[in-house]
């Protein structure tokens, strides 16, 4: 079912862990499986200088956690903004279609971690961002709800 890059990801993934006082950590579930991500960043002059996530799910789940931290450290918070779906799958050799919604979960916690930031710090916050934190928010309270009673 899975590639062989993402088993490799799966068994053996990269920035796993957490960061010590960490500038933003973003946190997303996924409504289709329940599964929960951490992201944390250290940012310096506007760019991720480390990243690292925890995530409870499955192996693409991991697999594309994994993937979004090597896309998105040394990049500049703009450029780590447009980071999609696609380039996670695409970086991967690709995902099952049903697995497919596991890297919505990647983009979503790194997308929350940089909103929290930019909040935090009184910085221009996009209005695409503050759709998507609204969008994560109530999903997060949705899985609450669902999984977690």
């Amino acid at each position: 079912m899975y590639n062989k890059e993402v088993i490799e990801l799966f068994m053996h993934p990269k920035n796993v862990g957490e960061i010590k006082n960490a500038d933003s950590i973003g946190i997303a579930g996924n409504l289709v499986c329940g599964d929960l991500m951490k992201i944390y960043l250290k940012i310096k002059n506007e760019k991720i200088t480390n990243i690292k996530f925890k995530t409870l799910g499955c192996a693409a789940a991991i697999a594309t956690s994994s993937k979004v931290t090597e896309l998105a450290k040394g990049k500049s918070i703009k450029d780590a903004l447009k980071i999609t779906k696609d380039d996670i799958v695409k970086s991967l050799g690709g995902l099952p279609l049903q697995k497919i919604h596991c890297s919505l979960l990647a983009i979503d916690a790194l997308r929350e971690a940089i909103y929290l930031y930019l909040k935090k710090n009184n910085k221009k916050i996009p209005e695409f961002l503050e759709e998507e934190h609204q969008r994560i928010e109530k999903n997060k309270k949705i899985i609450e709800e669902r999984f977690h009673k």
